[in-house]
């Protein structure tokens, strides 16, 4: 079983990953995550990232993909995997599918979360008063200004992939403003169509 999940900021995908981690046993796969681990590996791709990193410039489309390509290979990958957080464009969306193709591997389901924006402020300004209440200090991208900054980020770049996938035909979407609990059911009743690849 091989997902993305879709979602602005704040709209529960972490959540939502750490249970499907645990019922269907597949990996989520951050690009954050696999970037660190590439350049500790010191995999040729990794070393291109590193270069790049350490010359303040943007990691490259070709090099995430690169890093994403060499993490599905691992072990705990050949079952399935989540990808959360990539990709973030269109022209990212395309490179992966090509990459993909070349592997004769196809992915299963792209899921997004459907929210509403400013229920989605709204829960993240009190979030930040009630930390702020226990004395914790508040994170930077939990403030209603910083969290709409990341959301017009979203809607400008990563938005447009819904458009792109329901035309791949494999989008399916889940009304992210439930209770959480109602959330996984709802994601659930969606992925076990695909549990005879989870498991095979």
């Amino acid at each position: 079983m091989r997902i993305i999940l879709l979602g602005p900021p704040g709209a529960g995908k972490g959540t939502q990953s750490e249970r499907i981690v645990a019922r269907y046993g597949i990996p989520q796969l951050s690009t954050g995550d696999m970037l660190r681990a590439a350049v500790a590996a010191g995999t040729p791709v990794g070393l291109q990232a590193k270069a790049v990193m350490e010359s303040g410039g943007l990691v490259s489309d070709a090099i995430v993909v690169g890093i994403v390509a060499d993490r599905i290979e691992e072990a705990d990958a050949r079952n399935g995997f989540i990808l959360d957080g990539f990709p973030r464009t269109v022209e990212q969306a395309k490179a992966l599918d090509a990459m993909l193709s070349q592997k004769g591997i196809a992915l299963d389901a792209v899921v997004e979360f459907v929210v509403d924006e400013n229920a989605l402020v709204g829960r993240i300004a009190k979030r930040a008063e009630e930390t702020a209440a226990r004395g914790q200090p508040v994170r930077k991208d939990d403030t209603p200004e910083v969290f709409k900054t990341r959301l017009d980020a979203y809607r400008t770049l990563t938005a447009p992939l819904s458009d792109y996938y329901v035309g791949t035909g494999l989008l399916q979407t889940i009304d992210g403003m439930k209770p959480v609990d109602a959330v996984t059911e709802d994601l659930v009743a969606v992925l076990n169509r695909y549990t005879a690849t989870a498991t095979s």
